[in-house]
């Protein structure tokens, strides 16, 4: 298979970037999307070229890593599923495949596809922790945890934060990275002293970064790779709004109610 890539190139954060094509040939239909772009720069590399940088570790899925908008889409065509899991045979042979970072502000590039997403970092340092000394671990059965709770904890504990709900929010809005993050922690009985704090601190970084605010799009919920549901941002909701009862320091805070 033999492909015609636009892709984005920009050196350095201060650079003003651009849309540059190549020719990547010989791909296997097997390879995954980060495959073919290691085939492309092997290419570039042996033409004296300089190669295209972009964010790899696990490719697993699991990680978070593999940011890429592939024809517009966050981690491409198909759904809950990330690009490192993406495989060639999901494209036609001779297309030509539109390659960018995310684009949100707080999403600084670094370089090529390669962009800072420490701003989701500096909102799990705010509040998506435990700090009280739950000792070791205990036997599975010790703390009882109703079933519910327990599956909603697992499934937005499935949130790798790779930002992808952020770049397909036409807002650029992060509620959907923050609520997951709040509501794991909230239906767990280990995240209930810090609840509120949790919640208030949580929320007030992610609009500190510069993130927009959530318009009911759901494009978040369409572009996420784990299928996480847009439900939980009302959920975050509701832990802001009882947290600012709860805390009367808080009461003053706006709170971050997605508009109708």
């Amino acid at each position: 298979m033999n492909f015609t890539l636009r892709i984005w190139r920009q050196k350095n954060r201060k650079a003003a970037g651009g849309m540059e094509t190549f020719k990547v040939t010989d791909v296997e239909a097997h390879m995954s999307f980060l495959e073919m772009l290691d085939l492309l720069n092997h290419q570039l590399v042996e033409k004296g070229s300089e190669p295209v940088a972009f964010d790899s570790d696990c490719r697993e899925g699991i990680c978070g890593a593999c940011s890429l908008m592939i024809n517009g889409e966050a981690h491409g065509p198909l759904k809950e599923t990330t690009a490192c899991q993406l495989s060639m045979r999901h494209f036609r042979d001779g297309e030509t495949i539109t390659v960018e970072p995310w684009r949100a502000e707080p999403f600084p590039v670094v370089r090529d596809l390669v962009v800072d997403r420490g701003a989701l970092d500096r909102i799990i340092e705010a509040g998506g922790f435990i700090s009280v000394g739950t000792g070791s671990a205990p036997e599975a059965n010790v703390i009882p945890v109703p079933k519910y709770d327990a599956d909603i904890a697992f499934q937005t504990a499935t949130c790798i934060g790779c930002g992808a709900c952020v770049a397909a929010c036409p807002n650029g809005s992060a509620m959907l990275f923050t609520a997951a993050k709040i509501s794991h922690l909230a239906h767990l009985p280990q995240g209930d002293p810090e609840r509120e704090r949790r919640a208030i601190r949580m929320v007030e970084q992610m609009d500190a970064e510069g993130f927009g605010g959530c318009t009911n799009h759901y494009e978040c919920g369409e572009a996420c790779p784990k299928g996480i549901s847009v439900s939980f941002i009302a959920d975050m909701n509701r832990e802001f709004l009882r947290a600012a009862a709860a805390s009367p320091e808080f009461k003053a805070v706006e709170p971050p109610i997605a508009k109708a």
